[in-house]
């Protein structure tokens, strides 16, 4: 069987933490969409790790961690990982596979995300410039190249056909950056990701699953970024829902059994797009600060708001969530007051849908406030002893999506999270 974990947010709700944790009752974790642009935060010792492409599950010696096709694969990001993690004692030759079918990102793609990017002006997308747009392009297109390429004698002849395809759509920008450096840098990763277990993914997954294995589908970034159902064209390049699992992996729909959905107890969002919810004021510089909003992948500052149960129910609904796990509760200990965006209200009418294009509306969200609990939640480890108000804030927000919250996180450390009984 497989479980699925992923956020239902913009990103960042944490996946990391809760991936780690959940790790020790599965066989296998695997990453099934996605690239670099992903940070999973986790804490070790109360030593700070960050994963970009290596699953989560990585610190749990005796499980497989497999990345699957559905991602698209930095080779430079990839090394210093490995290289990171060996640092905590983690041989990557004996538990990380990678699918042949993955696709690489090159140099190039970076030269033309960052050259895209450069060229809309203000109305930027808020790329990470890491390549990963211009990656899944070349996967669509049917350009790309793949893990397995690189163990084929005609690699680099193959890798400078798509260099000098890439190289004639730079011309129609203005870029002249030298990316000699990525090269050299590109083609020493290649060698070391030669080295690792590099294997047919399908067979290999449907093989474990074949003999009983238990296979945790992690997931990158937030299904509000969804290529097809977030907010486009504000998105990531690939698909963040649960649906994701079967193509990013090779596994039928049958195999898949909970769906597991992170979010925050307030929400955040990096660079461009909409944010009903987002707060401009002194309470949402407090919640970046008391949150520690900044980007585990490019350290920018994000932007916070109160919890979108709006776009949070449409989350639910798209991925099929059987249980839920809200982070960061902890981050809200200070706060007097909290408020819930429980409706939508365009042009005069209330709604409870997502429209097609956000950006293009002036949404005022309507709210239902609450008393803040105002003490330290982040030492409790039974949620009797929550305060009761809190309990309050944790029994709307289930009432209102009809799905139970089953954890809370109650800090950054490895083991702040409480069962909800």
């Amino acid at each position: 069987m497989v479980d699925v974990i992923l956020g239902l947010q913009w990103g960042d709700e944490g996946k990391g933490k809760i991936v780690d944790f959940f790790a020790k009752d599965y066989d296998i974790i695997a990453r099934f969409q996605g690239g670099p642009n992903a940070g999973h935060t986790l804490y070790l010792n109360e030593n700070k790790v960050v994963l970009h492409q290596i699953p989560s599950g990585i610190f749990h010696r005796d499980k497989i961690n497999l990345i699957g096709n559905g991602v698209v694969l930095d080779p430079v990001t990839l090394k210093k990982e490995c290289e990171a993690v060996a640092i905590h004692g983690v041989d990557v030759k004996h538990n990380l596979f990678i699918s042949e079918r993955t696709h690489i990102i090159v140099p190039t793609h970076r030269a033309l995300d960052k050259a895209s990017e450069l060229s809309k002006g203000s109305n930027k997308i808020g790329s990470t410039l890491k390549g990963i747009g211009p990656a899944y392009m070349d996967k669509t297109g049917r350009n790309g190249l793949r893990v397995g390429d690189l163990l084929r004698s005609d690699f680099k002849t193959s890798y400078q056909a798509l260099k000098a395809k890439h190289l004639q759509l730079l011309n129609n920008y203005q870029f002249d950056e030298d990316i000699s450096n990525w090269e050299n840098e590109f083609f020493e990763a290649v060698e070391f990701l030669k080295t690792l277990n590099i294997i047919n993914g399908e067979y290999f997954i449907n093989q474990q699953l074949k003999a009983g294995k238990k296979i945790l589908a992690e997931g990158a970034q937030g299904s509000m970024l969804d290529v097809d159902f977030g907010t486009f064209p504000f998105v990531t390049s690939s698909n963040t829902i649960s649906a994701g699992v079967c193509s990013g992996l090779g596994i039928a729909p049958q195999h898949i059994r909970e769906v597991i959905g992170i979010t925050k107890a307030y929400c955040t969002r990096v660079g461009s797009g909409p944010f009903p919810t987002e707060l401009h004021d002194d309470t949402g510089e407090f919640i970046r600060k008391a949150g520690n909003e900044f980007g585990s992948t490019t350290g920018r500052p994000r932007r916070c708001g109160w919890i979108d149960l709006v776009a949070l129910q449409y989350a639910c609904m798209l991925n099929g969530i059987t249980k839920l796990v809200m982070t960061k509760a902890d981050v809200l200990d200070e706060m007097k007051e909290l408020k819930v965006c429980n409706a939508y209200v365009i042009d005069g009418k209330e709604t409870l849908h997502i429209p097609f294009q956000m950006n293009d509306m002036s949404i005022e969200p309507k709210y239902k406030n609450f008393e803040g609990w105002n003490c330290n939640i982040s030492n409790v480890v039974i949620y009797e002893n929550m305060p009761e108000k809190m309990k309050i804030y944790i029994g709307y927000l289930k009432e209102f999506l009809g799905i139970n919250i089953d954890y809370i996180s109650n800090g950054p450390g490895r083991n702040q999270i409480v069962p909800v009984s």
